[in-house]
């Protein structure tokens, strides 16, 4: 066979091969990160590895402030708003770029394929039991909650979230469901200004020691026709017969907030419809035995269920993030402990957490301390550990952070 001729067969192969491998190099992102270290005791290859792993979540950050948002605009109001943020990165291809030394400190700067990765199998954090609050879904519209008696919804439908989370078991759920942080429920949470219901999701939070709070409001409950459920005798008829709509929606906005800034982390609208066939008397709650015994209880259940898998994903790929309580010279304490999962020599990354004068409204920032804790006494609420120097050296001490990538 002539080369000419091979070269032809060979085309279909090549376009094939640069069409299946372009939307992988087109997802991934090259980034340089830095990252430092103390040299302590002259333990150069520790300090490497250590300004190494800095420079690795300096990297991760950069890749990871990608937010994914779109909003729905009506008279110059927001109606609906989705947000994501993507925190679930892959290091791929990583190479050290330099490698100074300045008397004790050493630094580093290394660059590296990143990209998004479906799973989280590679994060510690992943492993980790975070704690999760669920405060209650307030109704915006209570009126259309009296057919079947369903008024509770606002506090039962949270309830069952959390009860399916945790069953999961990979969160600790809090219940807080008599608690709604939102104080103008028709703009939740778009109006809101910091100092309201945001601070409120961040006191909620400290109060419960909860890394994320799950919200949301109960937008919609009616039913399609209002005439169907007439008291007249055409109307009894024609439910009789099975001729009348009644067909009824349920409409929830759920968000997952950021316990320690009151950020969110991942917003979205579930709507659903189901046949509301009680009989009078049938339906006393949400969550009844005659409620899920209806078409509606049914979508209701199915939505419920694709609101905890929502949750569950927009956790799981989050960092592990722990309040540091105490601070006695290199020993510290921490905030979480064997029920989430933390085991003896675990190693967290120590962050502190600033404020500014000028901004005494905004969230605290998080600033790299370059200093880690390890621990060696893990107790079911609670740990404790030390870290390579003291304290006041790196300026660690109570409120402050400590976090698993």
């Amino acid at each position: 066979m002539s080369t000419p001729l091979k070269m032809y067969l060979l085309l279909p192969l090549l376009a094939l091969a640069v069409a299946l491998l372009t939307p992988m190099a087109a997802n991934a992102v090259v980034l340089e990160g830095v990252g430092h270290a103390v040299i302590n005791n002259g333990d150069l290859e520790l300090a490497r590895a250590s300004a190494r792993e800095s420079a690795l979540r300096d990297v991760a950050l950069q890749y990871e402030a990608r937010i994914a948002s779109s909003d729905t605009l009506n008279n110059g109001i927001v109606t609906d708003s989705r947000l994501t943020v993507s925190s679930n990165a892959r290091a791929r291809d990583v190479r050290v770029i330099s490698e100074q030394r300045t008397g004790n400190l050493l630094r580093v700067i290394l660059q590296a394929d990143m990209s998004e990765s479906a799973t989280c199998e590679a994060g510690v954090a992943a492993g980790l039991k975070k704690r999760v609050a669920i405060t209650g879904f307030p109704l915006q519209f209570p009126d259309q909650a009296v057919l079947g008696r369903l008024d509770d919804a606002g506090e039962a439908l949270p309830q069952q979230l959390r009860a399916r989370l945790q069953e999961g078991g990979r969160l600790q759920v809090l219940g807080a469901s008599s608690i709604h942080p939102f104080h103008d429920v028709a703009n939740a949470p778009t109006s809101q200004a910091f100092d309201n219901s945001l601070s409120n999701v961040v006191a909620l939070a400290r109060d419960l020691d909860a890394q994320f709070v799950v919200t949301g409001v109960v937008r919609s409950m009616a039913v399609e026709d209002p005439s169907a459920w007439g008291s007249s005798v055409l109307a009894k008829a024609q439910r009789g017969l099975g001729m009348a709509n009644r067909e009824r929606r349920l409409v929830v906005d759920m968000m997952v907030f950021d316990g320690f800034s009151g950020s969110p982390v991942f917003q979205q609208r579930f709507a659903t419809s189901g046949t509301w066939d009680a009989s009078l008397g049938e339906s006393d709650s949400f969550g009844s035995a005659g409620f899920w015994s209806t078409g509606y209880g049914q979508a209701v259940n199915a939505s419920l269920d694709e609101m905890t898998q929502a949750v569950s994903d927009a956790i799981r790929c989050q960092p592990f993030i722990t309040r540091v309580t105490r601070v006695e010279g290199r020993r510290v304490t921490l905030a979480s402990g064997a029920t989430a999962g933390l085991r003896p020599g675990d190693r967290l990354d120590l962050y502190r957490s600033s404020r500014y004068f000028d901004t005494p409204g905004a969230a605290p920032e998080l600033r790299d301390s370059h200093a880690n804790v390890t621990l060696n006494s893990v107790h079911p609420d609670f740990s404790n550990g030390e870290m390579p120097v003291t304290g006041a050296l790196v300026n660690i001490q109570r409120g402050d952070m400590a976090i698993i990538w």
